[in-house]
């Protein structure tokens, strides 16, 4: 009687679980709060670039502001150092190592969240350019700055200029999605000034020609700067909130519509 033939098991492939959209977004969040540290030399200009602004625009138009009615020009400046410090933050740099060295590509072939790939970089994004505001505000405090809405206004102030600063870096996530070049993320920068020298940067909107004047008002810049002005000088002005956050928004669906196409292109790239 011959023996029966053995029976081989059937072999289950086994799959990557997902983790989930929470997990993998605080994943990636920490990886890129890690690298933060090793990237000082992209940190130090930040902080240079807005104090030796501040400490020129002021020390050459001090006097001629003067001649304005009202006009604090040290508090006037201080949203303006600000914008210059949080402006262009962003892991975009990261974000193009890992595409030349490979890992994007390794990394979009796993069950991790797409989603997530960004916005993990952008909540340590936030929590970066939040923390840069806190020397700004300092130097505002030692040259005799204060706010009219106390410590909760210095808080919306912060937040609201962190919240420009990630909206704005959806243009440089865009670009090293796109490119995966580091010299054009380098160049994202440039499509700031635009935004910041085309509105109240040196003087009020009533003090400026009748066409600059005209294209401030469709500058969302205008109205952060606004915002950002009305808590240290007028008080809690909700329009002036309202105005800037709805005006930042705008700018964001654009960055972000931009940056998460780019991710969508190289993710199916590969």
């Amino acid at each position: 009687m011959s023996a029966a033939p053995a029976v081989t098991p059937a072999i289950t492939p086994i799959r990557a679980r997902k983790a989930g959209f929470l997990r993998d977004l605080l994943s990636v969040a920490r990886r890129a709060v890690r690298s933060i540290s090793r990237d000082m030399e992209t940190l130090i200009p930040a902080l240079l670039i807005p104090v030796f602004m501040f400490a020129v625009t002021v020390g050459a138009l001090q006097d001629f502001a003067e001649n304005i009615p009202g006009l604090d020009y040290r508090a006037f400046q201080l949203p303006v150092a600000v914008m210059f410090a949080v402006t262009g933050i962003s892991r975009a740099i990261t974000v193009v190592t890992d595409i030349q060295t490979g890992y994007f590509a390794r990394l979009v072939i796993t069950p991790v969240n797409r989603l997530a790939l960004l916005l993990g970089l952008m909540v340590a994004d936030f929590v970066l350019i939040v923390a840069l505001t806190v020397p700004v505000v300092i130097m505002g405090y030692v040259v005799g700055v204060r706010f009219e809405t106390g410590l909760p206004g210095i808080l919306a102030f912060m937040l609201i200029a962190g919240f420009w600063g990630l909206i704005f870096s959806g243009f440089p996530y865009a670009i090293a999605l796109k490119t995966g070049n580091v010299a054009a993320v380098n160049m994202s920068f440039m499509l700031f000034f635009p935004f910041l020298f085309m509105t109240t940067l040196f003087i009020p909107q009533e003090q400026m020609s009748p066409w600059l004047s005209r294209v401030a008002d469709y500058n969302p810049v205008t109205y952060i700067l606004a915002a950002e002005r009305s808590l240290i000088s007028e008080g809690w002005n909700l329009v002036a909130l309202r105005d800037g956050i709805i005006s930042a928004l705008a700018v964001g669906i654009l960055s972000l519509g931009l940056a998460l196409a780019a991710l969508k292109g190289r993710a199916t790239r590969k």
